[in-house]
């Protein structure tokens, strides 16, 4: 009989990886008084570093715009290092297309609202994010987060 041994999933680090604002039309855009409208965007990406250990990556883009000019556009990837092993082959994607980004979106959550207020403007709070749903999506439409 072969030797099973046990699962580890184990969290290295949580770290913001990249963060840019830009506020191209300020301070003009500033002066309007019409609500903008607000795009969010969000991504996950999952990369092997060593063996049984993952980056995996959740970015965020928010575009804020009056009419067709940009009000501020921020976009920011949160990663952790995870430590995965011994789990079977058909989990490893669940585990880094749902698991590992609830771990990690809180910290993107927070930091995007942190720059869009250190840049004068209301904090912009992402909503909280089925992954699960998310990951089945991207399943059915075979874009399913691969890892080698």
């Amino acid at each position: 009989m072969a030797d099973m041994q046990e699962p580890v999933f184990q969290i290295q680090r949580v770290y913001l990886k990249e963060a840019s604002l830009e506020q191209p039309n300020s301070p003009a855009i500033l002066l309007q008084s019409e609500q903008p409208s607000v795009d969010i965007q969000l991504g996950v990406e999952a990369s092997p570093l060593a063996d049984g250990v993952y980056e995996v990556a959740v970015t965020a883009t928010v575009h804020t715009q009056i009419a067709d000019k940009t009000v501020f556009l921020v976009e920011a990837k949160q990663a952790g290092i995870f430590e995965i092993r011994n789990v079977p082959q058909e989990q490893l994607g669940p585990v880094m297309g749902v698991v590992c980004p609830q771990i990690v979106f809180p910290y993107l959550r927070s930091n995007v609202a942190d720059i869009v207020q250190r840049a004068g403007f209301p904090p912009v709070h992402l909503a909280e994010i089925n992954f699960q749903s998310m990951y089945e999506q991207q399943q059915q439409q075979g874009s399913e987060i691969q890892v080698q």
